[in-house]
């Protein structure tokens, strides 16, 4: 009878407990969805009605504000810039930093500490503070105004922190299985490619996922480096929304929304991936 007591009881603590982290998650949910709600909400009104009652339903959606921003801010040329950069970006980031992270975590060099020492210095410099040497190097090479002279400095830049997350995962593969895969006669290219790879795609999609939202929000690199209107990245594009005297706010906010439609997306295919990989590691463990 004093076990049945106790084992009740217990479930009564398990459910109050549930309910406070139920509350809390929802609460949380509400903070971040709301501001992003309002936004939406905002970008289908006008000016007019956004200072009268910026907290209200829209009377008339204003769908026009999207085709305004997307034609005169040249919203699509400037997604197709940014897609270009932040996509050589993830790509040679990914390829490059997974291949030397592999190295400095499995395979045995003098260097290899010293060389996790130099990558993770490069994560103690912020691009801002070499700007302006990085603007007259890159001007004497005529790469100031072209999209590969902004995909060098976030390359360089996402490199350290994508080799620093790819270490640990690298490191909490059994070295049992690398030693298996060479008495098989694998290389190293080939245990890299079909053992390393596949174990630590939680990493990858970790890594590619912040690479990808950080360079796609980045401005003032873009907007140093770039010049020409038909090169601008998308970040760029939306401060033409903004001017001296006037700034319609309502056209700006629809033209935010076309610009977080893609990391949105992002999140949506990959979040489900990475939450399973990390409860599966956390299983093992």
């Amino acid at each position: 009878m004093a076990n049945t007591m106790t084992i009740s009881k217990e479930k009564k603590e398990a459910r109050i407990v549930s309910v406070f982290i139920y509350a809390f998650l929802i609460l949380l949910a509400i903070i971040y969805i709301l501001p992003l709600l309002w936004v939406v909400i905002t970008s289908l009104k006008n000016d007019n009605t956004l200072m009268l009652s910026p907290w209200a339903m829209p009377e008339h959606i204003e769908w026009g504000n999207y085709s305004f921003a997307w034609t005169k801010g040249h919203l699509g040329t400037a997604m197709l810039n940014s897609l270009i950069v932040c996509g050589t970006t993830l790509i040679v980031s990914m390829l490059f930093g997974s291949m030397a992270a592999f190295a400095i975590a499995k395979l045995r060099w003098k260097l290899s500490k010293i060389a996790m020492y130099y990558f993770l210095i490069g994560m103690m410099i912020p691009i801002h503070t070499i700007l302006i040497p990085l603007f007259v190097q890159f001007s004497g090479w005529g790469l100031s105004n072209s999209l590969i002279g902004i995909i060098i400095p976030y390359i360089t830049f996402s490199l350290p922190i994508t080799i620093y997350i790819m270490v640990g995962f690298f490191e909490g593969i059994p070295n049992e299985l690398f030693e298996s895969a060479c008495i098989d006669g694998c290389s190293v290219y080939k245990m890299f490619g079909t053992v390393a790879i596949p174990l630590a795609k939680t990493g990858l999609m970790v890594t590619g996922l912040m690479s990808f939202v950080a360079n796609w929000n980045e401005l003032l690199v873009a907007m140093v480096f770039i010049s020409n209107e038909a090169k601008k990245t998308l970040p760029v594009s939306l401060t033409k929304f903004v001017g001296p005297y006037h700034t319609n706010y309502c056209q700006m906010f629809a033209a935010i929304m076309i610009a977080i439609i893609p990391t949105i997306i992002a999140y949506v295919a990959f979040a489900n991936q990475i939450v399973e990989g990390l409860t599966a590691g956390a299983v093992k463990g």
